[in-house]
């Protein structure tokens, strides 16, 4: 079962004029882990469809998606899943690949309808290609790893970079989380912003009672979500995006865009937040 929601684009202009449930109606997606069912995001920001699917006992089959105007949703588009559960397989292109918990799987445009079986949690995330980049499996051991941030900082972190032009090749899809240490709980601060690029988050590996605060909006009128474990943003490009948490967490930052350069971003100053 292939559940599909359309989130459409709104400037920021709109979007400053929202209450706290029309941000989420806009901004907030949650429900994406639902056993037995593939649940997606379609969204207008570059086009990025976020979503989950959790095949439990039997498997589920990723094809026709009405919203992406194909026969087949990988007959124009690139796709990047990422397992936060157990070890699960998914199928593409005829091949079969064991998943991690962890681990990244990239399937290249053209590759047919995609599969999911066993124990996983499976966050989807696809964006349109042009061309076909080779389909391949990223475990942890294979990510790039930056180390920043500091404990007297709250923000001591790891980031872990899968789909990035240093790791493995995709045509506009970038990929990867970022892991807290205890105590440390700011992401992404000071601000940044990427109009050529939009970003999603998903947050998880929280606890049941923990929550994050994701910041957004235009650096001089800035908003919050209040996040829960295995909820996503969708953040637009003229949008800030960074947050803090009641403790440590994990969340998978995805862009899509103008270019698959990770440092092109324009920073904001701390003086300049409001």
């Amino acid at each position: 079962m292939t559940n599909v929601e359309t989130r459409y684009a709104i400037d920021p202009e709109t979007a400053r004029k929202l209450d706290t449930q029309g941000l989420r109606d806009h901004f907030h997606a949650s429900g994406l882990f639902v056993e037995g069912e593939i649940n997606l995001v379609y969204t207008h920001y570059d086009r990025l469809i976020l979503g989950g699917a959790v095949p439990g006992s039997g498997e589920l089959v990723l094809d026709h998606v009405h919203e992406a105007g194909t026969p087949s949703l990988l007959d124009r588009r690139e796709l990047g899943i990422l397992n936060i559960g157990d070890a699960g397989t998914v199928k593409a292109g005829g091949q079969s690949y064991d998943v991690g918990r962890g681990d990244v799987l990239y399937i290249g445009m053209g590759s047919g309808p995609v599969s999911f079986s066993g124990p996983g949690r499976f966050y989807i995330l696809s964006a349109p290609a042009h061309r076909t980049c080779p389909t391949r499996l990223i475990t942890v051991k294979d990510a790039r790893r930056v180390e920043l941030g500091s404990a007297e900082t709250s923000n001591e972190r790891v980031i872990l970079q899968f789909l990035h032009p240093e790791v493995a090749e995709s045509c506009q899809l970038l990929m990867g989380y970022t892991q807290f240490a205890t105590g440390s709980v700011w992401n992404t601060m000071p601000a940044h912003l990427h109009d050529r690029r939009m970003e999603a988050y998903l947050y998880f590996e929280l606890g049941p009672e923990q929550r994050v605060f994701h910041f957004m909006g235009k650096p001089e009128e800035t908003r919050h979500l209040v996040m829960a474990n295995e909820e996503a943003v969708v953040s637009p490009p003229w949008s800030i995006h960074c947050g803090a948490g009641t403790g440590a967490y994990t969340f998978c930052w995805a862009m899509a865009g103008d270019n698959v350069d990770f440092t092109d971003m324009d920073m904001v100053a701390m003086g300049d937040l409001r």
